[in-house]
């Protein structure tokens, strides 16, 4: 097919189309009259519909306006009010990126003001969302393409010749290798293979073990990197992202397909795991630079956007209410040949900030599903019932002159929990402060910049400029004294990690453990082996190394308590609501991310349930699907 002549076959020589080029999964079409196409969105949706791959406008260099003049046209036909915070322009993609607060007044009404910024500069616009406070990860990763548009192209354009290479051989078989994961919570990977192409699903590390810490891809893959068409990245928690930069460090070239928050969070997360390592003395298992390749290589896409990934499989992803952009991963095998689900961490429940995972798809011949609380005896209690309880325990804490420390992962319960407190304050009248440490407020600013992909009643509360994680109550730790902070009493910290591995909430508990006054709550999962595991088994003296190295036996006196009901995990009656509510239902049901006890438990209920396959594979198993 000649894509230029089936173009113009659709358009007419009006849209004055000039060459085509291939970006990754999309076809990028250049044009010396870029508002016939902004004027004619039924034609671009013909195009995308014969060509069978996503379509962007790009405006042929010859137009463009020089930017220093563009910048100015800008800014004089875009409101103030629309809160432009910035501006890149990509001469190579005939694109203006314009950041603001407010995009709906740069787009104007019926896209009334983007036409005119066309029509008098040339170029084409794409707008995102300003956070509403600053975010210097965000601003670097929006950057870091108009530094690198180069080499993004080229990657781009080596993509595109990967993905359309053509079937080779008859698809015949469909078969899964568990990296990571199975049996286990941490490391989460998987690698799906056809005789035509292999992808890997979720690259990560387990933060809790330092033996078993990253996946066995090299013992599946033997150094054949080259071999390996997609990296698709559920969501952005370490235990499914953090390998991903050491993949690159390896010598992986090829494309990771996330949501946008996905990227951004996953940078955030990334970077700060850097920070840890260094400073706890130990070298990192990979470098800024490694995050900056892996970020230069993300190809984003939002819910519910069907992309070609490789010759013969298409992901699209799905809504899994677990964090901001978490995604369940529906890969189509083939020409309707094969089609499987991959969970990764679900909520089938909504939560303050998420509606409930989706249950609706078009086809699922195998579903993948996690079982972090898959146990008979995994049942959260509602989660009302556990904010009154958090009410309480704090409540209690403040009444003695104590303080709670609530270790929280910094990105999905630590946003949970400041709208809860939020809720708290403007009913209660509470004046306690909220001491935020750690990325938690840099992770809520990039929040702020995704609403979309929250529920409608934060939604329109960050469109109003009214984010509850701006709140006066909530004060960033920043150049002040943890120790000071922790002594002061009649406080509350938020600070990561969730499950006391390491980072600032291990330092205050430190400081806080030995007062009976104070409080320990646990909202979020513990992963085995660390410090938060041992409390909720009652541990109650910890080894730990004074500031000279010594080791020393803290004596755990403060409370502690652990609330269930804030997961962002599906306990055990919502994975088995999720399940009877899957459409299609599966054919075969395959459980993983759970301990073994856990995992066999769930697989032989819902054996029993839905009278279907159910296996619960190890880590290095291979199970032939088709």
């Amino acid at each position: 097919m000649d894509v230029l002549e089936t173009i113009e076959n659709i358009v007419g020589r009006e849209a004055k189309v000039t060459k085509t080029d291939f970006e990754g999964p999309e076809i990028g079409i250049y044009t010396k009259n870029p508002i016939f196409f902004l004027e004619h969105e039924e034609a671009v949706k013909q195009i995308a519909v014969t060509l069978k791959k996503r379509v962007n406008i790009r405006s042929d260099p010859s137009i463009l306006t020089p930017p220093e003049k563009a910048r100015d046209i800008i800014l004089e036909i875009v409101p103030v009010d629309a809160g432009i915070t910035n501006m890149w322009f990509l001469d190579s993609l005939g694109t203006v990126v314009i950041e603001a607060k407010k995009p709906g007044l740069v787009i104007g009404k019926d896209g009334e003001t983007l036409k005119e910024i066309v029509k008098r500069t040339g170029w084409m616009v794409k707008v995102l969302r300003a956070p509403a406070t600053e975010s210097s990860v965000l601003k670097g990763i929006r950057g870091l393409e108009v530094r690198h548009l180069k080499e993004r192209l080229e990657f781009l354009r080596r993509t595109s010749t990967r993905i359309f290479r053509g079937v080779r051989y008859p698809n015949t078989w469909v078969r899964l290798h568990a990296l990571g994961g199975f049996m286990e919570v941490g490391r989460s990977m998987l690698l799906l293979e056809t005789k035509n192409s292999k992808i890997i699903m979720d690259a990560g590390v387990n933060v809790g073990n330092e033996k078993e810490f990253v996946p066995y891809l090299e013992d599946e893959i033997d150094g054949r990197l080259d071999e390996i068409d997609a990296v698709i990245i559920s969501h952005a928690h370490l235990d499914h992202i953090g390998f991903l930069p050491m993949l690159y460090k390896m010598g992986y070239d090829g494309p990771v397909y996330c949501t946008p928050p996905t990227r951004d969070l996953g940078a955030l997360l990334l970077l700060d795991f850097i920070d840890v390592f260094l400073k706890e003395g130990k070298e990192p298992p990979f470098t800024e630079r490694d995050v900056k390749k892996s970020v230069l290589h993300c190809i984003t896409r939002n819910y519910g956007e069907v992309t070609d990934i490789s010759p013969d499989m298409r992901l699209t992803f799905h809504n899994a209410g677990h964090i901001l952009g978490a995604a369940t991963v529906h890969i189509h095998v083939g020409n309707g040949l094969y089609n499987v689900l991959y969970t990764a961490d679900i909520k089938y429940a909504p939560t303050r900030m998420l509606p409930p995972a989706t249950t609706r798809y078009p086809r699922v011949e195998t579903v993948i599903i996690e079982s972090t609380y898959g146990g008979r005896e995994d049942i959260q209690p509602p989660r009302e019932e556990s904010e009154q309880m958090l009410k309480k325990i704090i409540e209690e804490t403040m009444e003695k002159g104590g303080t709670a420390l609530i270790p929280v992962f910094a990105v999905g319960r630590a946003q949970e929990i400041l709208l809860t407190l939020e809720e708290f304050y403007r009913k209660e009248g509470w004046e306690w402060p909220v001491y935020v440490d750690g990325m938690i407020k840099e992770a809520s600013a990039i929040h702020t910049a995704y609403p979309e992909f929250m529920r409608k009643e934060v939604q329109k509360r960050i469109l109003s400029n009214d984010s509850p994680f701006e709140a006066d109550f909530i004060i960033e730790v920043k150049g002040r004294d943890r120790k000071s902070i922790a002594e002061e009493g009649q406080s509350i910290i938020l600070a990561p990690s969730g499950s006391l591995t390491g980072g600032p909430a291990v330092e205050y508990f430190k400081y806080l453990a030995e007062d009976e006054r104070n409080s320990l709550i646990l909202v979020g999962y513990q992963f085995e082996g660390s410090l938060g595991r041992k409390l909720q088994r009652g541990i109650r003296e910890i080894p730990i190394k004074t500031e000279n190295g010594k080791l020393k036996a803290l004596q755990v006196k403060m409370r502690v308590e652990t609330l269930h009901g804030f997961s962002g995990h599906s306990d055990r009656r919502q994975l088995e609501a999720f399940l009877s509510r899957l459409s299609p239902r599966p054919k075969r049901i395959i459980v993983n991310h759970g301990d073994p006890k856990k995992v066999r438990e769930f697989a032989r209920d819902m054996a029993r349930k839905f009278r279907v396959e159910t296996l619960a594979p190890r880590d290095l198993d291979v199970v032939r699907l088709l």
